[in-house]
Order: structure tokens, then sequence, then C-alpha cells
């Protein structure tokens, strides 16, 4: 009798070990938040100073965003090249960064992960701020705005005004952080813009959702974050 090797698991993109790299982190932060527990507090208070710079300015974070997983991945995980580790910081960087502004302040979760039944990506936050007979021309050009941003900095920046937006709408908009950051790692790369602004856009266009969203982050679905080379990412 005669045994066949199972294969191999399939090796995780380096852009889903980024995006759950950042959920993993806010999720814990979140929860204290939540709690008015003062050290996840002082962590947002930190976060929030690094908002808009980048990665390597801010030497107070550099000890509070704990990119070990990343230099030490799980067996079967492939070590990251300087260049990776590089990109995941930034993208680590201006995504928690992001967040701790939209959360600041709100007595629910502004990271909430991306479902089937509650897209949480980008363009369907954007969608979800005009109103459900029409669109709202000033808001899509926001995201147009930072879809064409020259640099990731820049991106970031652009990013902070449309979350403004979010968190100041009367029933604040929860965003899936934890896919941000996925994208704004793959953005770094040549012809990543392209391909992020294809999944935002097709965010925005998910037809409208009927479920009430309350900021309430449900059991997750099946994760939508796939390789660069299918760009079959949803949101």
């Amino acid at each position: 009798m005669t045994t066949t090797a199972s294969a191999p698991p399939a090796p995780v993109p380096v852009h889903q070990r980024v995006a759950e790299l950042a959920a993993t982190l806010i999720a814990s932060w979140q929860q204290g938040y939540l709690k008015d527990r003062s050290p996840a507090v002082a962590a947002l208070a930190r976060l929030r100073r690094g908002a808009g710079r980048e990665a390597g300015e801010t030497p107070d974070l550099w000890s509070l965003i704990d990119t070990n997983p990343l230099h030490a991945p799980a067996e079967g995980m492939r070590p990251l090249s300087e260049q990776e580790l590089e990109r995941a910081e930034n993208a680590l960087h201006a995504a928690l960064t992001l967040w701790a502004f939209h959360q600041q302040s709100r007595s629910v979760p502004m990271h909430r992960r991306h479902t089937r039944e509650r897209p949480g990506g980008l363009g369907a936050a954007v969608r979800r701020l005009m109103p459900a007979d029409g669109t709202d021309a000033p808001v899509r050009k926001r995201l147009v705005r930072a879809g064409t941003a020259p640099d990731l900095v820049t991106l970031a920046q652009r990013l902070r005004d449309i979350v403004a937006l979010l968190r100041g709408a009367k029933t604040p908009v929860p965003l899936d952080y934890g896919l941000l950051a996925g994208q704004l790692y793959l953005w770094q790369w040549p012809d990543g813009p392209a391909a992020v602004r294809r999944r935002w856009g097709r965010s925005f266009h998910e037809l409208p959702r009927t479920l009430p969203d309350t900021g309430q982050n449900p059991a997750p679905a099946s994760d939508e974050n796939t390789t660069p080379d299918t760009d079959k990412d949803a949101s």
C-alpha cells in the first residue's frame, strides 16, 4: 500500500500577511480603547502623532508597531526581503495611524472586518457617505484623487481627508483597516497603484446593501484578499 504525500500549503501572499498583522494589532488596541483602558488610549494618541508622516520619521512608534511576525514568519512562510519588509512597514504605519485618527473619540469600532454581507473596503465606505438615491461628486472625487497620489505619504494624507469624512458622518462609517494595509502594501509596487484603484472602484460600485451599518464586527466570512496576480479582491 502506498501513501501519497500531501501537498505543502500554498504560501500566504505578503500583502495578506500585512493585512492580517494590521488587523491583529488593531483588534487589541480597539478593544482596549472602547473599554477605556489606559494603555490602549495612550497607544492611539501615539499612533495619531504619526499620521501623514513616513514610517521612519516617528521613532516613538518603532516599539509600538510590532513587526516581528514579518521578520520571524511562522513555519512554512519564507522570510521577506529588505524591500518587502520596508514596504510592509510603510503600509502598516499608514494604515494604523489612519485607524487611530478614525477611532478617536468614537464609542463604536471604526475598524470592521470586510465580509460579503458588509463590504468594508475603501470604495464601499465612500459610497456609504452618499445619499441612497444618488451620488455625491465631490466625495467621489476624493476617492479618485487618492488613487492618483504620486507617493505613499501623499496617498496617506489624501486618505486622511476621506477618513475625516467617514468619522464625521452622522453615523460614522467603519473601514477594514487590515484590508487597507494589504492594499497599501500592493500600491508600492510597479503596477500596484492601478491594481489598487481597480479594487477601490469595484468596491465603490458594489450594489448598495440593505443591512444596517452599526459599526459592529460580525463573524468574519471568507477572506477576499488574494494574490496580486489574480486581482480578485472585491474591495
